[in-house]
């Protein structure tokens, strides 16, 4: 099938563009300078994310498929921990001249079919050559004439809750690191998150007072609304959803492990959490978050940390 530099800027995008069914939130899509997407609460939900070969993916570890649907995933769940409906994904890829246009292909195949599992589409982007891959993706979504679900809304008293894997992913990557033995689906994990797209409507009807994507651990991101609420939370680790395939170690992955893309949100006393939902703390008076009522010390993940 040959390679981009091959196709070409305009062959690469014409093929790519085929292959990006349209939902109905894009009014008009790749093809013009700019797309057009629906905004029928006239506001926008709007988040960005990079991902860099070698930092964020290995090609040695992740097929171009399932490094689309992780890219997809992360900007999605960002929006759906807002309380909005994801309607479309803006994508910028970068890449060498010799990447095979089967290998982008496929990747654009895992961006449709994440955007779908969220009922959302890509609308458009832009391709280059590059020494390295890089994915530059945009996110965008709808409130629904609802306010927004922040980080700063807990209060004291409310119950701290989890919905979604958390620590599949650090036990996939831990996996891989040691050579690739090891429970399939943990790899798996890592190299598809499956993030509970449905969360964020449930969350906001259930009351949350604040709600987020755990992308950079637990821990790390309880902490992000502890900061902007003003408030301490506090963990039980009896009281975490730490299945046995995560081994000896689940525990601390599921405080630390990032890219599972849960969701991590703070509710009323009094708000009744479906099976879904696993309850692990409280919020209290305070800074910072407690784990068994210690500071469990600096964890998760920091692109800027060595």
């Amino acid at each position: 099938m040959g390679t981009i530099g091959e196709l070409g800027e305009f062959g690469l995008v014409g093929r790519l563009t085929r292959r990006l069914p349209q939902g109905p939130d894009v009014l008009l899509g790749p093809g013009d300078d700019a797309a057009v997407v629906a905004a029928p609460d006239a506001r926008v939900v709007a988040t960005t994310d990079l991902l860099v070969e070698g930092r964020h993916f290995r090609r040695d570890w992740s097929g171009p498929y399932d490094i689309g649907r992780k890219a997809a995933a992360q900007n999605l769940a960002d929006v759906v921990a807002m309380g909005a409906r994801p309607t479309a994904l803006l994508v910028g890829l970068a890449a060498p001249l010799d990447t095979g246009a089967d290998w982008a292909e496929r990747l654009y195949d895992g961006l449709a079919d994440e955007c779908a599992a969220a009922g959302a589409s890509v609308a458009g982007g832009d391709v280059v050559g590059a020494s390295e891959i890089t994915l530059a993706v945009t996110a965008l979504g709808d409130l629904g004439g609802a306010p927004p679900l922040t980080r700063s809304g807990a209060r004291p008293g409310d119950v701290v809750a989890v919905r979604g894997r958390l620590g599949w992913s650090a036990a996939g990557l831990a996996l891989l690191a040691a050579g690739g033995g090891g429970p399939a689906e943990l790899i798996a994990a890592h190299r598809r998150p499956a993030p509970p797209y449905e969360a964020g409507a449930q969350a906001r009807g259930l009351g949350a007072t604040a709600l987020l994507d755990v992308s950079d651990g637990l821990v790390q991101d309880l902490g992000h609304i502890a900061a902007a609420s003003g408030v301490r939370i506090e963990i039980g680790s009896a009281a975490l959803p730490v299945p046995e395939i995560l081994g000896p170690d689940g525990t601390r992955h599921v405080l630390t492990g990032g890219e599972d893309h849960a969701f991590a949100g703070t509710f009323p006393a009094e708000a009744v959490l479906p099976s879904s939902w696993s309850a692990v703390g409280v919020v209290t008076e305070g800074a910072g978050v407690l784990v068994d009522g210690r500071d469990p010390g600096p964890g998760g993940w920091d692109h800027f940390r060595v």
